[in-house]
């Protein structure tokens, strides 16, 4: 018994024991994992403030470099704009100098017409003495030869006149011709006279348009959003507004080009909102297009009216003012005809009142001479005559309607205006550089591309493309098959043969897009 109970004691002791035991090791096993879990905490928290480091580091030299490009462009900018106060400073300086010697010039002029109207009242009181002595012996001659002649002073004189009468008419003729020929060169010095000081009382900007126009971004990455998902944003684009869109390895910038300013400028507003806003697809680019197309017109309209403040003209048919608007999206031989009708507008006005002619009138002609460059309607008319019969019909006077029809000479000149219009145009237009032939031929002919391609059934819309290489012409999908696209494309390309001249291939291309809209309510 007494075995038993110590076999059960020891029994319990070893359970003890071992659970002791256990215990241990369970407390040094888990006092082991949370060394080693500190441990790889210290790791990763290290780590963590390395990689945050370098974060920095390279927050801080990227912050460095910007701030560098931004000083390295402020500096740049500074310098432009002292260089320009400079500029403006010295000839402030130069136009103080010139006053300065007109104004003694003046004095000094002033001085000598003084000393000679003393000199001539001087002159003209011995004159009238000598006068005076002069009709007393005169008086005294003619009492002697009546007594003489036995004839009265009236009967001499009669005489006389009758004697020396053909004698007179002669040398009337011949002094008459001297004097003509003398008034006509001395109007030919004053009409030149007043053509150089017209001239240069009138200083403008003068720029060429081109046809091309740069659009910049901030990154390149913009790019892959402009042409979209297998190009379809760039055509979209492309088919609404008729540019062309170069999206090429040029560094933060995109190149849109056309002959068209205003489709030009529709194109590089969108894009700039486009970008801006950053949602990119075809259905919000439709959506820009057309606003920035209407805010086109509403700017044609501010661009019209600002001109005619500027000019201080008055009373203007709202529809001529739109049309003035329009000149500054057109160009004539290269160069910008707003700015062009403006400078003729102020010519004439200097002119005008150089001669005695109603300035606001001469520049009202010349601001609207050109105005039938802007009607598209009736291109088979020239210009000129376009242009009178708008102005005709939107009740302008008739000696302006004279001056615009009459200054390339397709109607008789009826007014003093109409001769002053056409030099202005002249001079505006012969000075170097201000036009080039070329440019007008190449619109021309792109112009008259599309016509042609406009000229058959079924097309909606029609571009010319690449430099008038590429024709796309928009077909309505409901009257258009596909049978009848294709056979319109090889119908335009020999119209193009057989009626136009050009160098190398054009590439017609005609799109049929069907759509079908329905509105969920």
């Amino acid at each position: 018994m007494e075995g038993l109970i110590f076999v059960i004691i020891a029994g319990v002791v070893g359970l003890v024991a071992g659970a002791i035991l256990s215990r241990i090791i369970l407390l040094k096993k888990t006092r082991d994992l949370e060394i080693k879990s500190g441990e790889q905490a210290d790791m990763i928290i290290k780590e963590a403030e390395i990689s945050a480091e370098n974060i920095k580091k390279d927050k801080i030299l990227e912050a460095k470099e910007k701030f560098l490009i931004l000083k390295s462009d402020f500096e740049e900018e500074a310098i432009r704009r002292k260089n320009q106060i400079l500029s403006n400073e010295n000839k402030l300086k130069q136009r103080e100098q010139n006053l300065s010697k007109q104004f003694e010039q003046t004095k000094r002029a002033e001085s000598e017409a003084r000393l000679l109207k003393e000199s001539l009242q001087a002159q003209l009181e011995v004159v009238n003495k000598k006068k005076e002595e002069l009709d007393k012996f005169n008086q005294q001659k003619v009492t002697i030869l009546e007594k003489v002649s036995n004839l009265t002073a009236d009967e001499a004189m009669d005489q006389l006149i009758e004697s020396l009468k053909h004698e007179a008419e002669a040398k009337a003729s011949s002094m008459m011709k001297d004097i003509l020929e003398e008034a006509k060169l001395s109007a030919t010095k004053d009409a030149k006279k007043i053509v150089i000081e017209t001239i240069q009382r009138t200083a403008t900007e003068h720029a060429i348009e081109n046809c091309v126009s740069i659009f910049h971004i901030e990154s390149d990455d913009i790019k892959g959003k402009i042409i979209g998902r297998e190009g379809r944003n760039i055509r979209t684009l492309e088919s609404l507004t008729g540019i062309e869109i170069i999206v090429d390895d040029t560094p933060e910038a995109i190149i849109i080009s056309g002959f068209d300013p205003v489709r030009r400028e529709i194109a590089r507003l969108s894009l700039h909102r486009l970008v801006q806003d950053g949602r990119i697809h075809p259905a919000r680019i439709e959506e820009v297009v057309a606003k920035t197309r209407k805010n086109i017109e509403e700017e044609i309209v501010e661009i019209g009216e600002r001109t005619i403040i500027d000019l201080g003209i008055h009373g203007l048919h709202p529809e001529l003012i739109k049309m003035v608007g329009r000149m500054r999206f057109r160009s004539s031989y290269g160069q910008n005809l707003l700015q062009h009708s403006r400078e003729v507008a102020n010519l004439c006005a200097i002119m005008a009142s150089e001669l005695g002619i109603n300035p606001k009138k001469a520049k009202r002609a010349g601001l609207l001479h050109d105005i039938g460059k802007v009607w598209p309607d009736e291109p088979e008319k020239p210009h000129a005559i376009l242009g009178m019969e708008l102005a005709q019909k939107h009740k302008e006077n008739a000696d302006v309607c004279n001056a615009i029809g009459a200054h390339h000479d397709e109607i008789e000149m009826t007014t003093l205006i109409s001769p002053i219009v056409q030099a202005c145009d002249a001079i505006s237009g012969a000075r170097p550089g201000a036009r080039r032939e070329v440019m007008e031929q190449y619109i021309k002919r792109l112009k008259d591309l599309e016509h042609l391609a406009l000229s058959f059934d079924g097309v909606n819309k029609c571009y010319a493309m690449q430099a008038g290489r590429e024709l796309r012409v928009m077909v309505d999908a409901e009257n258009v098959t596909d049978d009848r696209a294709e056979m319109l494309s090889f119908e335009i390309s020999r119209k193009i043969e057989k009626e136009m001249q050009y160098p190398g291939q054009i590439k017609v291309t005609v799109i049929r897009e069907k759509r079908s809209v329905s509105i969920a309510k």
